[in-house]
C-alpha cells in the first residue's frame, strides 16, 4: 500500500487462544535480537489495543530514526487499525479477549515521511483483516 520509500506491506497472523499464533506471539515477545524488536501495539502510552497485538520489524533497524518510525507511526497505525476493526465488527468484540495478532511491518531504510508511514501502515493493516 502506498508509494515511494514509505510503502507498506505487512505479514499478519490472527488466531485464537491456544493456537500457533498465540505461541508465536509469546515467542516473539521473549526472543528479541539485535536489530529486530517486537513491541506491543498501543494506541497511546499504556493503552494496549484488543485483541493483543505485537509488531515486529521485517527489515533490520539500523539507526534511531528507523526505531522512532517503528515505535511511533507504525506502532500507532497497527494499533488503530486493530481497534477500528473491533469497533466496526470486522473482528467480533466478544472474541477480542481470546485472539492474538502478530504483524510484521516493513519500514524502508530510506523512509522519511512519518505521516505516510502511519497512513500506509494503517490502510495496509486494515486491508489485511478484511481479506
Amino acid at each position: 500500500v502506498g508509494d515511494g520509500n514509505e510503502v507498506a506491506h505487512v505479514d499478519l497472523l490472527i488466531g485464537p487462544r491456544g493456537s500457533a499464533v498465540e505461541t508465536a506471539f509469546c515467542n516473539a515477545l521473549t526472543n528479541n535480537k539485535d536489530g529486530f524488536t517486537t513491541l506491543l501495539a498501543v494506541i497511546a502510552p499504556n493503552l494496549l489495543c484488543k485483541p493483543p497485538t505485537i509488531l515486529y520489524n521485517k527489515v533490520t533497524i539500523k539507526d534511531a530514526r528507523q526505531a522512532v518510525q517503528m515505535f511511533g507511526p507504525a506502532q500507532y497505525a497497527v494499533a488503530k487499525a486493530v481497534a477500528d476493526s473491533v469497533a466496526e465488527g470486522v473482528i467480533p468484540a466478544n472474541e477480542a479477549d481470546d485472539l492474538y495478532i502478530t504483524v510484521g511491518v516493513f519500514i524502508h531504510w530510506e523512509a522519511k515521511d512519518d505521516k505516510k508511514i502511519q497512513k500506509f501502515n494503517y490502510v495496509c493493516s486494515r486491508g489485511a483483516r478484511h481479506t
